[in-house]
């Protein structure tokens, strides 16, 4: 069986992925074969490209999918031909066609959730779900920082939040963004490159700051991130879109209101099967109360995906992203 797949030889800009015909052999014991419908695309997609996050040359990259079981391997216990499936945890592998897949990794779709609401949504969701339920367990006493928050993982992690009672104070680079947040629920928005943002915090929290700081950015915001808790508060830096953050010293932290810092990932926290799978329930909970929704703010053809690697470097997509196989 023959799969078009994206190849990286070489890690660096959106140019060095390229399609592939690769053969699918037979899925092996434990392992399925998925042919996918839609891709999801998110920001590590980016970090296994450029080499930030290195991965074995040559590579294949993408961690999350959805579409049907096509064939099964010896032992699979779970799932047979013809499921619906998602999967956002990797092995890296999703720009494809078809590919094996552990069976380990595979969700399957409850009958309320289709293939494009499940690419979109299963990684972002799993990673505001983390967030909010385990790094820093919310409640209606908390005020929450959020940045970047029109973006696939704020538009959820807004939606969630406010389910979980909590204010939610978010940043944005233009207009058009804020208002995207604010009509997502967020309760006040500020625009960085209009504002310093540790100012407008303290405002708008009449100079207390904020319980915990969700930052996605990382190297242009960390820091002033820190001035805007208030004691014993915590920075979660759960990602890098603008570059690492650089080292912190701990007698910073001392010195801020003894502040706690974390730099999460979602592979951790869900790196046992049954937390994955506890992940996931709770995702579909949230999604069939409609306490949350995908919020697709683009959909792409798979094989546009230099371009779509482009455009979501350069800030130009919004909300979540899917990508259909037009393969």
């Amino acid at each position: 069986m023959k799969s078009k797949t994206i190849i990286i030889r070489n890690p660096g800009p959106a140019e060095n992925m390229k399609w592939e015909n690769l053969n699918i052999d037979s899925p092996s014991q434990g392992f399925v074969t998925v042919k996918h419908s839609y891709v999801g695309l998110n920001y590590i997609d980016t970090y296994h490209r450029s080499g930030l996050y290195p991965l074995p040359l040559p590579a294949t990259i993408g961690m999350e999918g959805a579409g049907e079981v096509i064939d099964t391997g010896e032992e699979t216990k779970l799932l047979k031909k013809g499921d619906k499936v998602v999967y956002a945890l990797g092995p890296p592998g999703s720009y494809s066609d078809i590919r094996n897949i552990p069976e380990s990794k595979c969700i399957k779709l409850p009958d309320y959730v289709d293939d494009k609401t499940a690419a979109a949504l299963m990684l972002k969701g799993m990673t505001v779900e983390y967030l909010a339920e385990r790094t820093f367990p919310l409640n209606n006493k908390h005020t929450v920082l959020f940045h970047a928050i029109a973006g696939g993982v704020g538009q959820i992690a807004t939606q969630w939040i406010k389910n979980k009672g909590a204010k939610i104070i978010g940043t944005a680079g233009n207009r058009e963004k804020a208002e995207i947040a604010k009509n997502n629920g967020c309760d006040e928005v500020i625009l960085y490159n209009d504002t310093n943002f540790v100012d407008a915090v303290m405002d708008i929290t009449n100079g207390e700051g904020v319980n915990v700081v969700y930052d996605g950015v990382g190297k242009a915001t960390a820091l002033k991130s820190l001035d805007c808790l208030a004691p014993l508060g915590m920075l979660v830096i759960f990602g890098n879109s603008s570059g690492n953050a650089p080292p912190i010293d701990p007698s910073l932290l001392a010195s801020k209101g003894s502040l706690f810092l974390t730099r999460p990932t979602l592979m951790t926290y869900n790196s046992k099967a049954s937390d994955m799978h506890k992940s996931a329930k709770r995702v579909f909970e949230m999604l069939k109360s409609n306490s949350i929704s995908a919020n697709i703010g683009n959909e792409y053809l798979l094989s546009d995906i230099v371009n779509v690697h482009k455009a979501l470097e350069n800030r130009e997509t919004k909300g979540s992203i899917v990508l259909k196989n037009d393969h």
